[in-house]
């Protein structure tokens, strides 16, 4: 799935003012994931995950960082994310169906957060990024 210019700016663009944010909006998405998919919880039994705790916030971070390097490396995100990859289908073993999940949650917060910003084009640029996303991390499952 290949973004196209106007799409990738719209990404970079948005992302530049999300980053001033990452944390809080990592940490939200996973609250939103934890929410509204309750199953998704069984990845974290060491974590606490009450809202705002430091363990949310850490992985929210982590999250949002790695959102990050796909952004810089954008014509590349499956260089960018390979480790990752490789992390969650070899080791984690995390299911696939997750990242697809939080690639929601992360679009909900942002436009959320940006709802003057988040225009019908936006929106469609960073489902389809976040997808690009969600693809790059399953590829290691197949």
């Amino acid at each position: 799935m290949t973004l196209t210019q106007a799409e990738k700016a719209a990404v970079v663009t948005i992302w530049a003012k999300v980053a001033t944010q990452a944390d809080a909006i990592g940490a939200e998405s996973l609250e939103r994931l934890f929410l509204s998919y309750p199953q998704t919880k069984t990845y974290f039994p060491h974590f606490d995950l009450s809202q705002g705790s430091a363990q949310l916030r850490g992985h929210g971070s982590k999250v949002m960082s790695a959102i990050g390097e796909a952004v810089k490396d954008i014509d590349d995100i499956r260089r960018a994310l390979a480790k990752l990859s490789e992390l969650h289908a070899y080791i984690l073993r995390v299911d696939p169906v997750n990242f697809k999940l939080l690639s929601h949650c992360i679009l909900c917060s942002v436009a959320a957060h940006y709802p003057l910003d988040f225009t019908p084009e936006v929106h469609a640029a960073w489902d389809k990024f976040l997808s690009s996303v969600s693809s790059v991390l399953t590829e290691k499952y197949r």
